[in-house]
């Protein structure tokens, strides 16, 4: 029986974890400074007491980008066994994060065999699962009805949620004064924002934002605290609701460490390239330094079909620019629930993403993949530079697919290839092509 709560309370209490231990070492990091930041709430470690199978991650100041997968049925596309292969795809390719956003029916068999079998982190927005849940309409839930959602999830071993508690009536205000081409284009928002204005009341999250606090202290559950007035169009990026509800999440992540629950705060979803250093700056300075949890940003809305390339393009900057954690976005956003290629192909580019930005900000050791496949290159080692691949089968199948006659070539240049050329002459021997000698 542990003796503290959270992992924030064992580092106020200078108390070294095994989550932590675990951390420092995957990120060769000293461990009493890890502990200073957990302490301090710029690393968040989400782990909640029940997920036995995880293998901790850190996320925050000094440590590397992670990712996150969404995935998840709907009324619409209902295949458990399918979910569960983007479970098992998402692991294959070190996710650190596997978001469950099922919003169809009893969605708590799924969520269970997920905690059970993933290492990975896994979160959750309760209020996805609240009309499936309580099978109610969204006018006869009750905030107590929220609550026992959230508490519900705690129980089952998810180690972050995100709560939509910012979109107060304040925020709500100044959304109304500005409006924008979009409007909310968060689900989560839109159901609260919908909530609030059906019956007159406070955000039940805002409103009971500590009974909210001592559910997840209870079983060390991380509050990612959402954007419910994020952009959902490059038009509507840093206008008054976003900033005013940015200014909301400040003032909660504060009173969440006050109470030793860990936290993050999510970004905006839609921004021009020109606008995200500055956003990523501010965020930081409001919510005090606490871990930043971005979805893209997508940097243009004409890309359909390959929004995980406006969003890779997007996170990079963000994650170069102070963000910590990035959410995936695959082909199909804005077009249909992703399958398993979907996938595949927006865990590829978030990495890519986070892999550059993390060269970008210096972390440790970020450069020895990349400069062990320049080595591999130099020597065209084809079986090495697979190896070194975030995606091998994938280099293999494009090189196989038009073998070159030498292997010490690709079929682009073949016998003109430049490190084929600069080798042979460095090695003291003669280039030819017209005949061999």
């Amino acid at each position: 029986m542990r003796s503290y709560k959270t992992q924030m309370e064992a580092a106020k209490r200078g108390i070294l974890t095994p989550e932590m231990e675990t951390v420092a070492r995957k990120e060769d990091m000293d461990p009493a400074r890890l502990r200073a930041l957990v302490a301090c709430g710029e690393v968040a470690i989400p782990c909640n007491v029940r997920h036995t199978s995880i293998s901790p991650e850190g996320i925050g100041t000094g440590l590397r980008t992670k990712i996150n997968v969404n995935l998840g049925i709907s009324g619409d596309a209902n295949n458990y066994e399918a979910e569960m292969q983007k479970v098992d795809m998402a692991l294959s390719f070190g996710a650190e994060a596997i978001m469950d956003l099922s919003n169809y029916g009893k969605t708590n068999t799924f969520r269970r065999a997920l905690i059970d079998r993933s290492p990975a982190m896994i979160g959750t927005v309760p209020m996805y699962d609240a009309i499936g849940y309580l099978e109610k309409d969204l006018l006869e839930i009750t905030a107590e009805d929220f609550l026992q959602v959230v508490r519900a999830h705690a129980e089952e071993g998810v180690d972050f949620m995100t709560i939509h508690a910012g979109i107060n009536r304040r925020a709500v205000e100044a959304f109304m004064r500005d409006r924008r081409k979009m409007n909310i284009v968060s689900r989560g928002g839109s159901l609260l924002f919908a909530w609030m204005m059906m019956t007159g009341r406070e955000n039940p999250f805002y409103e009971h934002y500590d009974k909210v606090l001592d559910i997840l202290r209870e079983y060390d559950v991380t509050i990612s605290l959402g954007d419910a007035l994020r952009p959902g169009c490059i038009d509507d990026s840093t206008d008054a609701g976003q900033i005013a509800e940015l200014i909301e999440l400040g003032d909660l992540t504060r009173h969440a460490w006050a109470r030793d629950v860990q936290v993050m705060v999510e970004g905006p979803g839609h921004m021009a390239l020109n606008e995200i250093a500055a956003n990523m700056r501010l965020q930081k300075r409001l919510c005090h330094n606490a871990p930043f949890y971005v979805l893209g940003p997508i940097v243009t809305d004409i890309a359909p079909g390959y929004d995980h390339i406006t969003s890779a393009i997007g996170g990079a900057v963000a994650a170069a620019n102070g963000a910590d954690f990035l959410c995936y976005v695959t082909p199909a956003e804005h077009l249909r629930l992703p399958d398993v290629d979907d996938v595949r192909e927006g865990i590829i580019a978030s990495r890519i993403a986070a892999h550059a930005a993390d060269i970008a900000k210096g972390i440790p050791h970020a450069r020895e993949r990349d400069n062990a496949m320049s080595e591999a290159r130099h020597r065209v080692d084809w079986d090495e530079m697979f190896k070194l691949a975030l995606d091998p089968e994938k280099a293999k199948r494009y090189f196989e697919s038009t073998p070159p006659a030498d292997r010490h070539t690709c079929s682009m240049c073949g016998k003109m290839c430049a490190v084929r050329t600069t080798n042979m002459i460095l090695e003291g021997k003669q280039v030819t092509f017209c005949s061999e000698k």
